[in-house]
């Protein structure tokens, strides 16, 4: 594929951005006259930026926990700012995108057990209700899904804050409860009659064999076992894995009751696709021959003493460009993994969007981004390249968000990193263009001579990885 057919394959995408503010801080303003405080601007700002680019969608997260205080207690001065927040995008000539929930879970739920107590998933139903009945006229896409990556990172392996440590296979009853919560949501959201269309939302899983030893390309299946069997599996085919050979699984917790699996696998409108970077999967008694020369970071080397009890574990790149978050830059990853999950569930996928694909780098987090944005916009249209080549195969992706428009830093890492593609500037019009913007006006550049072939990058991955894409043919 060259790269003058890529406007004519993603033209017509649902071009979206997202922004870290939840509705419920928005400030109490006039329209769009946001100037009481840092977040208030920065909610302008993302504004300003979206509408000069003309994106079709902005996508913002409510607050369940400012939303919903105390059990039973709606806080209605944050549920009229968040009507405020709506008629302002509705005003700027966007469609108005919300997810219910990312990590903000109440204190009063979290108390009691949080995603590891069935109660959590049950109160969720009841939240998406009352916001259903109370915003459903105005909302494009409503995004159901808990961050049930995250949650599996926290529960299961200890990996996020708050620190509370690894809970293990014991975990896995928390991953239940969250896409539990997910078909709830839905059921509530369309008996409240909604106008707008809903989704979930799942981390997309790309990976490659460390080496093409054997022991690592068994270990990658392996690994699609279980990142397919827990999350997707459920959501598009409603069962949870059953895995090859003794060991932990959602069923022995007792956590699932009659009916769930069907609740889970409620009929959706569209799939989120969380997107961050892609991973090498090594065998266990591989992983002193291949771990980059500085190691993993220590988090990376607690979560693998779990995995590999499990048949795999989990190994960064070596020899390649990464963001100052280390994450690696492989522009077709995206594409790779897109395909593999069109090629697993088929039929059984709703129409996809593509979500939380930035680019994190440094910047300080109280002034502009030191970073160019040149360089995240080379990265960008690369990765819009190779997403246009499994497009014209056949893979319904409909849409596209870039995460997040500025104002999201990384909080793992005590807020060092700036995670946003617009900076703050005095004059709206300096700051970078929308994707859509460059690819509806026709000036997506990307560079066919530089793109190799798919089936000839895995060369260009070291240490004889292959395609993800090609790993089912």
């Amino acid at each position: 594929m060259s790269g003058s057919e890529v406007p004519h394959l993603m033209r017509d995408l649902d071009w979206g951005m997202a922004t870290a503010q939840t509705l419920a801080e928005y400030p109490a303003a006039d329209g769009l006259g946001l100037n009481l405080s840092p977040q208030a601007q920065h909610w302008a700002d993302d504004v300003t930026h979206v509408v000069g680019a003309t994106a079709v969608s902005l996508r913002t997260v409510l607050g369940w926990s400012r939303l919903q205080p105390e059990p039973g207690r709606w806080d209605r001065a944050a549920l009229d700012r968040c009507d405020r927040a709506l008629d302002a995008v509705l005003e700027a000539e966007l469609r108005p995108d919300l997810t219910l929930m990312h990590l903000d879970l109440p204190d009063w739920l979290e108390s009691r057990g949080g995603w590891l107590a069935r109660e959590t998933a049950l109160r969720f139903g009841e939240y998406a209700a009352e916001v259903g009945r109370r915003f459903g006229d105005r909302v494009d896409r409503w995004v159901t899904t808990p961050s049930v990556g995250g949650i599996l990172a926290d529960r299961v392996a200890g990996m996020r804050p708050p620190g509370r440590g690894a809970s293990g296979a014991a975990g896995l009853a928390a991953v239940h409860h969250a896409l539990l919560a997910h078909g709830l949501a839905v059921q509530a959201l369309r008996d409240a009659g909604v106008l707008g269309r809903i989704g979930g939302s799942l981390p997309l899983i790309g990976a490659y064999p460390a080496t093409d030893d054997p022991f690592d390309r068994l270990a990658l299946e392996r690994f699609e076992s279980w990142a397919m069997g827990l999350l997707f599996e459920p959501m598009l085919l409603g069962r949870h894995m059953v895995p090859d050979e003794p060991g932990p699984s959602v069923e022995a917790t007792g956590c699932v009751r009659p009916g769930d699996m069907e609740i889970i696998a409620v009929p959706q409108d569209f799939l989120n696709l969380l997107w961050h970077a892609p991973c090498r999967i090594a065998a266990p008694e591989n992983l002193p021959l291949v771990l980059p020369a500085l190691g993993c970071f220590e988090p990376l080397n607690e979560v693998n003493g779990l995995l590999a009890r499990l048949g795999f574990t989990i190994i960064p790149f070596d020899e390649v460009a990464t963001t100052s978050l280390g994450l690696p830059i492989l522009p077709e990853a995206l594409a790779d993994a897109v395909q593999v999950v069109h090629d697993l569930y088929r039929d059984a996928l709703p129409p996809l969007h593509i979500t939380d694909s930035g680019k994190g780098d440094r910047g300080d987090v109280l002034g502009p981004a030191t970073e160019a944005p040149a360089r995240r916009r080379r990265l960008l249209e690369s990765r819009l390249f190779w997403l246009a080549s499994v497009v014209a195969d056949g893979v319904d992706v409909q849409g596209y968000e870039y995460w997040s428009v500025m104002d999201n830093v990384g909080w793992l890492l005590d807020y060092a990193l700036a995670y946003g593609r617009a900076v703050p500037e005095t004059d709206p019009g300096s700051g970078p263009s929308l994707p859509c913007a460059w690819v509806s006006a026709g000036t997506f550049r990307a560079n066919a001579a530089d793109a190799p072939e798919p089936v000839a990058r895995a060369s260009a991955l070291g240490n004889g990885a292959r395609v993800l894409a090609l790993h089912r043919r």
